[in-house]
């Protein structure tokens, strides 16, 4: 063996394991079993196994381990294989079993899982919704407080539906009371609870963009979004049955659309009086070209200039800073005033939601 061939082993050693102990950071150590599994997967003479290790750049953008790892756990969601499903469960531990175990069923349904590296998972989580609540409350004391929103990377619309859920955000609490979506994080740091929602606090519309929208109206897409969640993650599995519950009853408003012509026609619309227009997005900048990042980020910036104390423009992230990998709420707020714009760190948070560290 090369030593380039060596090296690339370890590096690809190091990422699985990157991964794998993301998942047990985010609640689900059996998941962090099958992904570590894949390194077996790696030397089989199946198809997936041979893109598994040709794989260039097995970055945090790419996220390959969670692609097969949702196709793995499609299989016992669809009834296809349930043998994972004891290690789901945390019935069988023993990493060698497993490794056995995953690469008997990527030989078994090889024509299957290949397809499942065609694309990123599909990773919205109603969790991170918790941190845009809490930005566009921040917002809402210091422009207008009713909104009009949209967002980018919408995948499902689960957080394309963030107003029918209901909140509670350290002792701030927002949202319809009956919803079956109950978003309560741990809430952390010195700076106490978001503010209330203000008099007169509304969405007034909200819309969604995402270049391959997925139909949560339809059994086998629900599913397969279903599938990208960890199966051990138990409150995130409830969160995703309650958005499918949600949007089966009133379908969010989704079109399929680059997120860079959506900005644009978005930020074209005659913006009513009274209504603070915003932008939020969540783990998906990472995914889309710079130059859309940059053509997005212009656009802003030039609407900006435009904005007023009538027609305020807001801007709220909840992203992954590359060189920490912490994910970071920051809010841009433009309102007719000089020196508008600068992003405002409010907030670390979970991945998934579990908690967010207010800064405010």
């Amino acid at each position: 063996m090369s030593s380039s061939e060596i090296m690339a082993i370890k590096e690809f050693d190091a990422a699985i394991e990157w991964q794998a102990d993301h998942a047990d950071q985010g609640g689900a150590p059996c998941t962090a079993r099958v992904i570590r599994a894949l390194r077996k997967v790696r030397e089989s003479n199946t198809a997936t196994g041979r893109r598994i290790a040709g794989w260039q750049g097995l970055t945090l953008k790419d996220a390959m381990p969670l692609r097969i790892a949702g196709g793995l756990h499609h299989l016992v969601l669809s009834g296809e294989d349930d043998r994972l499903a004891l290690v789901y469960s945390g019935q069988i531990t023993d990493q060698g079993q497993i490794d056995d175990l995953v690469c008997e069923l990527v030989e078994t349904f090889d024509h299957l899982l290949l397809p499942w590296l065609d694309g990123p998972p599909q990773t919205n989580e109603a969790g991170r919704s918790a941190s845009i609540m809490a930005g566009l409350l921040w917002a809402a004391q210091r422009a207008l407080p009713q909104f009009e929103l949209f967002e980018l990377g919408a995948s499902a619309g689960i957080n394309t539906m963030l107003e029918r859920y209901h909140y509670r955000l350290g002792e701030t609490e927002v949202g319809p009371a009956s919803s079956p979506m109950r978003i309560e994080p741990e809430w952390r740091g010195d700076n106490g609870s978001p503010p209330p929602a203000p008099a007169g606090f509304e969405i007034v519309s909200i819309r969604g963009c995402d270049v391959s929208p997925i139909d949560l109206s339809d059994k086998e897409s629900a599913l397969r979004l279903k599938s990208y969640v960890w199966p051990d993650a138990m409150i995130r599995m409830a969160r995703i049955d309650a958005a499918i519950e949600l949007a089966q009853q009133c379908p969010p408003d989704l079109v399929r659309q680059d997120a860079g012509e959506f900005v644009a026609d978005c930020l074209a619309r005659p913006q009513p009086e009274g209504v603070t227009r915003a932008m939020f997005h969540s783990i998906m900048w990472q995914y889309m070209p710079k130059e859309t990042q940059a053509a997005i980020t212009q656009a802003f910036v030039e609407a900006g200039a435009e904005a007023s104390r009538d027609k305020p423009l807001a801007w709220i992230s909840l992203e992954t800073d590359p060189a920490t990998f912490r994910h970071e709420l920051h809010v841009r707020l433009w309102t007719g005033k000089p020196g508008d714009g600068d992003p405002i760190l409010l907030a670390f948070a979970h991945p998934h939601g579990a908690w967010v560290h207010w800064l405010g």
